[in-house]
This record gives C-alpha cells, sequence and structure tokens, in this order.
C-alpha cells in the first residue's frame, strides 16, 4: 500500500523552515529507505550507503552546531525526521540513536577536540554512532553495570559485554556506559571507542527480536580492549550524572516515534476501510468500524498534542525528567493500544507481514521497554507527587 499521505494537522512547534525540512526526508524516506524494506528486513541491516545518502541529504547531526559539521538547528530539526520516519513505517534505520542521542553526549560534555574528532563524521555518515548501555545481567538499572574500564598509562583496558545494539553492525563510534569505579552511581564514566579495527572488541550474534528486523541489533564484548584515557566523556565517575542529563531527550525521541506509528497506524486502517468490502458494502460504513477509527484518531491527536507540549517544554529547556517519563510511558502505551485496535480492521491481512500494519504492531511492542522500561517511567513519576 502506498504512503498515506498526513493529516492536516500542524504542530505548533512547527515552522516554514521545519515544513521545507519535512518534505525533504519524506522525499528521502519514500527513495531511499520504503523501497528497500523487504530486503533490510531479510539482511537485518540498511545498506551501509544508506547513511552516507543520510548524511548526503543533510537528514545526520541536525541540531549539532555548524562549526562540527552539523545542521546548526535545535530538537526540532529532529524531530521532524523521526516523525517523517513514522510516518513512512521505516523501524529499520537507526536515526533516534545516531542523531538524537549519541551527538548530543558529544556536543553536552566532549572536549573541543573531540567535537572536532567525532561530531563531522557522524553528521555526514560516514561514521554511524552508537551507545552502549544494557548488559546480559542489568537492563534500566544503569547502576549496575559490570563493563569495566581500568586506568593502565595512557589507556583505559575495557572489559565486559553489552546487549540490544542498535547499529552495532555499522558502528564506527560506541558510547560506552563502563565502570571505572566503586560499584554504584559514583562509579560510573562514559568512554568512547573508535571500534573499527580495534584489537579486543567483537561484535556478537544478530539479535532475533519479534519486529525491527531491519535494524542491525546486536551483542558487543569486549575483551581487554584498549581505549586512549583522551576518550573519556567529561570527569571520570560523571557518567551516571551524564546519562541522567541526557535520558530526558532520549525518552522524548520515542515518545516523537511513538506517536508518528500511531497517527500512520490510523491513516493505514481509514484508508483500508473505505477500500475493503464485506457482505456487500465498505467496512467503514459499518458503525464498530466508523466507532473505532473514531477512538484511536482521538487517541492519536491527544497523544500529539501532549508530545507537542514536551516539544515546546524542551525547546525552551524545561523539559524535566518527570514530564519526559510522562509523555514516554504514555506515548507508548498509546501506540501499542491504537496499532492493534487498527490491525483488527484489516482482519486476517493484518496479521500477515506484507501489511504495513503488521510491521507496526511487531515493532511496537519494544517501545514500552526501552530507554527505561513503562514500569520505570512511572516510580520516577512517582517520586515526584
Amino acid at each position: 500500500m502506498a504512503r498515506v499521505v498526513a493529516q492536516p494537522y500542524r504542530s505548533p512547534w512547527m515552522t516554514d523552515d521545519l515544513d521545507e525540512l519535512s518534505s525533504l526526508a519524506r522525499t528521502f524516506f519514500a527513495r531511499e529507505v520504503t523501497p528497500n524494506a523487504e530486503r533490510f528486513a531479510e539482511q537485518h541491516q540498511v545498506d551501509r550507503e544508506t547513511w552516507l545518502k543520510a548524511g548526503a541529504a543533510g537528514l545526520l547531526g541536525l541540531s549539532v552546531p555548524e562549526e562540527f559539521g552539523g545542521g546548526g538547528g535545535t530538537f526540532a530539526h529532529e524531530a521532524v525526521v523521526f516523525q517523517e520516519q513514522g510516518w513512512a513505517g521505516d523501524d529499520a534505520l537507526g536515526l533516534h540513536i545516531h542523531s538524537g542521542i549519541v551527538p548530543h553526549y558529544i556536543v553536552e560534555f566532549g572536549t573541543p577536540e573531540q567535537k572536532r574528532r567525532w561530531l563531522p563524521k557522524l553528521a555526514s555518515g560516514e561514521w554511524v554512532g552508537a551507545i552502549a548501555m544494557t548488559e546480559p545481567g542489568t537492563g534500566s538499572d544503569l547502576q549496575a553495570v559490570r563493563t569495566t574500564a581500568r586506568r593502565d598509562g595512557d589507556d583505559y583496558v575495557v572489559n565486559g559485554s553489552k546487549t540490544f545494539i542498535t547499529n552495532a553492525t555499522h558502528a564506527d563510534l560506541v558510547i560506552i556506559v563502563c565502570r571505572t569505579g566503586a560499584p554504584g552511581a559514583k562509579g560510573i564514566s562514559l568512554l568512547v571507542a573508535e571500534v573499527n579495527d580495534l584489537p579486543g572488541f567483537t561484535r556478537g550474534r544478530v539479535l532475533a527480536k519479534i519486529g525491527q528486523h531491519g535494524q542491525d541489533t546486536r551483542e558487543l564484548a569486549f575483551s581487554d580492549m584498549r581505549v586512549p584515557a583522551a576518550n573519556l566523556l567529561g570527569e571520570e565517575g560523571h557518567g551516571f550524572g551524564q546519562l541522567m542529563e541526557q535520558l530526558p531527550q532520549e525518552r522524548l525521541v520515542v515518545a516523537v516515534g511513538a506517536v508518528a506509528a500511531a497517527e500512520y497506524a490510523v491513516r493505514l486502517a481509514t484508508a483500508y476501510s473505505k477500500e475493503r468490502e464485506a457482505f456487500g458494502r465498505k467496512i467503514l460504513d459499518f458503525q464498530h468500524t466508523r466507532f473505532v477509527l473514531s477512538e484511536v484518531s482521538t487517541d492519536a491527536l491527544a497523544a500529539r498534542t501532549f508530545l507537542d507540549h514536551c516539544i515546546t517544554e524542551h525547546l525552551a529547556g524545561r523539559l524535566d525528567a518527570v514530564l519526559a517519563s510522562r509523555i514516554k510511558y504514555w506515548a507508548t502505551d498509546v501506540q501499542c493500544s491504537v496499532i492493534d485496535r487498527c490491525l483488527q480492521v484489516f482482519g486476517g491481512y493484518g496479521y500477515m507481514m506484507e501489511y504495513p500494519i503488521a510491521r507496526l504492531y511487531a515493532a511496537a511492542r519494544v517501545q514500552k521497554i526501552y530507554a527505561g522500561t513503562n514500569e520505570i517511567m512511572k516510580e520516577l513519576i512517582s517520586r515526584s507527587l
């Protein structure tokens, strides 16, 4: 089914400049990503050239300062691309990690030399970025990471393993959450590794996921891997605080994708209900179908307006951890609920992976887990009450 055009709703934070960017991103996904979706899923990764094409189109590092090769924009520019990706139904290209998360650790905590060395390559697509937080034995509890980085002269010697790492196949630069000190939050640091041909670095097996089959998710292992001490982000032992400072944006990024996916599902179900016939009439003519579409379209619009509020707050520098937790858990809950009800409109065809609604359904479930589970989000919210 062809891409369904967006409904006539314009977020209050949009501008004419962002409208043009939205059109550019829409064209990019239609030309470079959507036609290759099945192949990307079969090979469990996008083509390496896709990253270079995204960089050449000016879609990477949009909120990175121009002096470091970025677009010099704001989070709004990133959000426009993420939502166009959601409206295209793409779950393969790991833009949310590469552009929405990794560069901002470097922008906020990197030295001028680190920024000059790493950011231009990320913005051009020459390098792909990843962040290694989760370990086989630790998920949302980042204080419990076991990967160690021991100082040895001018290097850190890193040992440990990470799992569920997005962009792990193509990653050239990996931000590693590691332990440089005693147990607990004060022993955590962030270390940046340029991993290509780096002794002691191993890319593990491709993980077989329920959905997002085109996204390269792997395990990573470090065995006496030496990383220059000059690659430490900020000060040793400050990593946990750095993570807490950046996680609100990461959770907002997740929410942007969740709302866009819910909106896309509504549009797909609405279009299908106008085409599909049952018992001699369009299924849209059945009251139940009309009521379901009324409900899900309202839920998606409510999620959109909440998201717009959070984006506006973030652009003004007011998005805190509690509000980010609220939008992350609520938007992903809405996403899963809306997509499930939209799939039902398709009947048996909704269960077929050749239909975009089926791929949306399979991809949605993890949204309630990563960037901190929704249970953790509620715990964080409850502490503010």
